[in-house]
């Protein structure tokens, strides 16, 4: 059998997960950059798989959605997007239509998605062969994971002039498990910059900021809602609180500041779920394409009313993939 076009892709040396000292700034930030995760050939491949989905898109049956991140109210919930958890599909950006909203696009198609997900972790086998790694099994096992399930994956093409901005958020808000276990493993494909929407975080946040809503399917009819969390609002044991928040008044939240990081092609980003971040509208002739996949304990509850559900054959066992260990 032929080799898939990056079987060996972070495998040979094995990595030894995060050194002491980037486990310490991920504890205490809540984020963690890492220099030089990919190498120049490997951006290259990944870019190459992206750009020729995005050529052999076929919209003759497509519904055009778009992918909106606003007020709760607007954020895209549509069956293309609820049933996308085992699928690869396209989200346009809703600045690539025309003002009179009847669908036709004032772009071409390659530049005009916002993001592609939510399988390809497992049917693009570039992006399975990356993100299925020992080097991001390490990574998670250095992170404490007993059991992570990665449950979905995105390329987000932040499109020139156009690629919106994303609100301040926590990843756990759309991932929820209870007690909060998400990861993000957030990878630049290009050049991430302050002109091109780059990555803001509210460093040590986690700390903190409970999750507070999640992102579910209605009870009643179609779409989804925000609502309140029930369960857990720290992950166990990280606050020394068991998963609960302190209260209103306990924590002193004023002032909250935001770190903007310009990021090289081939870094990773680690992102934890409780923490704020955000980015901003991407007013730069240059687009900012990056690959993220997101980690969750598989041993906490994950219910059936996050709007993400898992496939037949469940979500992916990341030590699976990972060889012995």
């Amino acid at each position: 059998m032929a080799p898939s076009p990056m079987s060996s892709f972070m495998t040979s040396p094995p990595s030894l997960g995060l050194t002491p000292s980037q486990l310490k700034s991920y504890n205490e930030k809540g984020y963690l950059m890492v220099p030089n995760f990919l190498s120049a050939s490997e951006i290259s491949t990944l870019l190459s798989e992206t750009n020729s989905m995005l050529s052999n898109l076929d919209l003759t049956d497509h519904p055009m959605t778009k992918f909106t991140t606003g007020d709760q109210d607007s954020h895209v919930s549509d069956s293309y997007f609820l049933t996308s958890g085992d699928k690869i599909r396209f989200f346009f950006e809703p600045a690539a239509f025309s003002s009179q909203n009847d669908g036709n696009l004032l772009r071409q198609k390659e530049r005009a998605i916002n993001k592609i997900g939510h399988y390809l972790h497992e049917l693009s086998p570039a992006f399975k062969d990356l993100t299925l790694s020992p080097a991001h099994a390490a990574i998670a096992r250095s992170l404490g994971f007993r059991d992570p399930r990665v449950l979905q994956s995105m390329v987000i093409c932040k499109q020139p002039e156009i690629g919106g901005a994303v609100p301040r958020h926590q990843d756990s808000t759309f991932l929820y498990t209870d007690p909060p276990s998400a990861v993000g493993f957030w990878i630049a494909l290009e050049d991430a910059t302050v002109g091109n929407g780059c990555l803001s975080f509210a460093a040590g946040s986690q700390k903190w900021e409970p999750v507070r809503k999640r992102f579910v399917k209605r009870t009643e009819g179609e779409g989804t809602e925000f609502v309140d969390v029930q369960g857990g609002r720290f992950p166990r044991g990280e606050d020394g609180r068991g998963g609960e928040w302190p209260g209103e008044g306990e924590v002193d939240v004023e002032g909250e500041e935001y770190m903007t990081e310009e990021v090289k092609a081939g870094t990773l980003v680690l992102i934890h779920g409780n923490l704020l971040h955000k980015s901003e509208k991407n007013l730069s002739g240059k687009s900012r394409f990056i690959y993220t996949f997101h980690v969750i304990e598989g041993e906490n509850e994950y219910d059936e009313r996050n709007w993400l559900q898992p496939p037949e054959m469940g979500f992916s066992r990341l030590y699976d993939y990972s060889g012995p260990g």
